[in-house]
């Protein structure tokens, strides 16, 4: 389980979270330009991304691609709330729904509703559609509440030092950590 609090948690030191911080706001920046920014030789960065990776700290690197341009440009939040919650139904729910082409992400949720799936469509009709063939129908799934997304705006876990600094970008295109003051 991804988000298992049972795990134990990395131990994070100021640089690693120096480097997070600036692979947060651009993780395309050069390894040079990490170890710039946060004060560090270059191989000693590259050592230190590799173990936050191999630590599962750093769980990947993504494009963020605007679904519009891909036809898709009404996105809806849908709470699931499953029939029954036997070990069957669920893993028949986690092992169908992710997979579907509209789909972009599912996350599981305590509360009133068990999943909030994140998908994107061309129209309603699509929304519509989307719903009826793969929710309503599945074995699993017991209640269905659909919310437009309007907008998003994506947060800044990770995105400043420990010190609450984030990351700027010099003259030169450099990104670093300013100086504290």
């Amino acid at each position: 389980m991804p988000n298992d609090l049972r795990a134990a948690r990395p131990v994070l030191d100021d640089t690693d979270r120096a480097i997070l911080a600036v692979l947060a706001a651009d993780a395309r920046t050069p390894n040079n330009a990490i170890a710039e920014a946060v004060g560090i030789a270059a191989s000693t960065c590259l050592a230190r991304i590799r173990t936050l990776r191999e630590r599962g700290v750093i769980r990947g690197f993504h494009a963020d691609i605007d679904p519009t341009a891909l036809g898709r440009g009404l996105q809806a939040m849908i709470a699931v709330r499953l029939r029954a919650h036997t070990r069957e139904r669920v893993q028949e729910f986690i092992r169908d729904v992710p997979g579907l082409p509209d789909v972009v992400g599912v996350w599981h949720v305590a509360g009133a509703d068990d999943y909030l799936l994140h998908i994107a469509v061309a129209d309603s009709d699509a929304l519509r559609d989307f719903v009826l063939e793969h929710l309503t129908t599945h074995p699993a799934v017991g209640h269905t509440e659909t919310s437009l997304i309007f907008g998003h705006l994506r947060g800044a876990v990770g995105a400043t030092s420990p010190a609450g600094r984030a990351p700027v970008t010099d003259q030169t295109g450099v990104r670093h950590l300013p100086a504290e003051g």
